[in-house]
């Protein structure tokens, strides 16, 4: 039995991607539910369940994009990375270079490479967007719990056959969204999710990330 469920987790862990590409196929509200639910057994610190999501459907999730596209607000609630160095560099240019090729973006055409930064508020066309807050005062943890449940919602889609794509770009219009949904001072934007059905014909559905290896990853002092 345990070495069936280890299996199963191994194949979630390896089958899941940042799914860039969507059907116009809602994603039914009992099924919504059901990815809550499991999303909703992430631990956190002391059992505190910083997290708070809000999740669009329909002519709401439209309208947002709209005002994604007019709002020139940027600015993140959550510091964001001050430089890429090293390997944490290279990887990033790996990874965006694998979705810029997928897409036809060519090196050098900024017009190109802007108008793929921009399908981040539009959702990758995806029919739902789930944003996801944390509690200002429990401070750097209530965000790391916050990942946490960021992994379980995305591989509790995965398991339901959904994509989905967590995206921290969506952070830098934490004042429309806090206007938007009308979220207390205390609530701080950690991500957006992103999450449909998935399109497999879609170009950035070709290719997938890699991975460090263990060795680069972790120390082992057995």
């Amino acid at each position: 039995m345990s070495e069936s469920r280890m299996e199963a987790l191994e194949a979630l862990l390896e089958e899941r991607w940042s799914c860039r590409g969507f059907t116009d196929e809602p994603v039914e509200a009992a099924t919504i539910e059901r990815l809550l639910n499991a999303a909703q057994r992430t631990p956190s610190w002391c059992n505190t369940q910083p997290w708070h999501v809000v999740v669009t459907a329909g002519g709401e999730t439209e309208r947002l994009k709209q005002a994604m596209a007019d709002d020139e607000r940027f600015g993140p609630d959550l510091t964001f990375p001050e430089s890429y160095e090293g390997v944490y560099a290279e990887r990033r240019r790996e990874s965006g270079w694998q979705l810029y090729e997928a897409v036809g973006v060519v090196k050098g055409d900024r017009a190109g490479s802007a108008a793929q930064t921009m399908r981040n508020f539009e959702f990758f066309g995806a029919p739902h967007v789930a944003i996801v807050t944390t509690t200002r005062s429990l401070g750097v943890y209530g965000a790391i719990d916050c990942g946490l449940y960021v992994q379980s919602f995305l591989l509790a889609a995965q398991a339901l056959g959904l994509g989905a794509c967590a995206q921290a770009a969506l952070a830098m219009r934490s004042e429309l969204l806090r206007e938007w949904f009308d979220l207390d001072d205390d609530r701080q934007v950690v991500c957006g999710i992103s999450f449909g059905h998935p399109d497999p014909d879609h170009p950035t559905a070709s290719y997938r990330t890699s991975r460090a290896s263990l060795d680069e990853a972790a120390e082992l002092r057995l």
